[in-house]
């Protein structure tokens, strides 16, 4: 089956990841590929994003090679609907590695996700690793 093209919001929508910016001052740019995530924190918050709007090529391309899947394949049917970060530890803009703890919410099925996610910066562009969920 074909990927379905991402439909990003247009401006002057509010980002998915609820940064308080409009998603083209914020995610849009990463997704585009027009600017790279400065922290570990600004990655999850545009892979995020990048499910809400169904961008699996970004999700791919931000994922480390050694843990991305073959093949990834977004449910057309789940409605994220609200990230809260919870804690982030290393992951700046000078640091090699990272984590952020979340919470990812869907309206359709209704339920949450929480992860632990782990990320790694290598020549100069953050990538997720891998998460734990629970």
């Amino acid at each position: 089956m074909p990927a379905t093209p991402p439909t990003p919001p247009t401006p002057p929508t509010r980002c998915p990841c609820l940064s308080g910016e409009t998603y083209a001052a914020c995610c849009g740019p990463l997704h585009a590929g027009t600017a790279t995530a400065a922290t570990a924190e600004q990655l999850m918050r545009s892979r995020y994003s990048a499910f809400a709007v169904g961008d699996a090529a970004y999700l791919r391309a931000t994922w480390h090679p050694s843990t991305r899947p073959a093949d990834l394949d977004l449910d057309p049917e789940v409605r994220w609907s609200r990230l809260d970060v919870l804690a982030t530890s290393g992951g700046g803009p000078f640091d090699r590695a990272g984590t952020v703890e979340f919470r990812a919410h869907h309206r359709h099925p209704t339920g949450s996700l929480h992860e632990v996610s782990r990320f790694t910066r290598e020549g100069g562009r953050w990538l997720y690793v891998d998460g734990v969920t629970g």
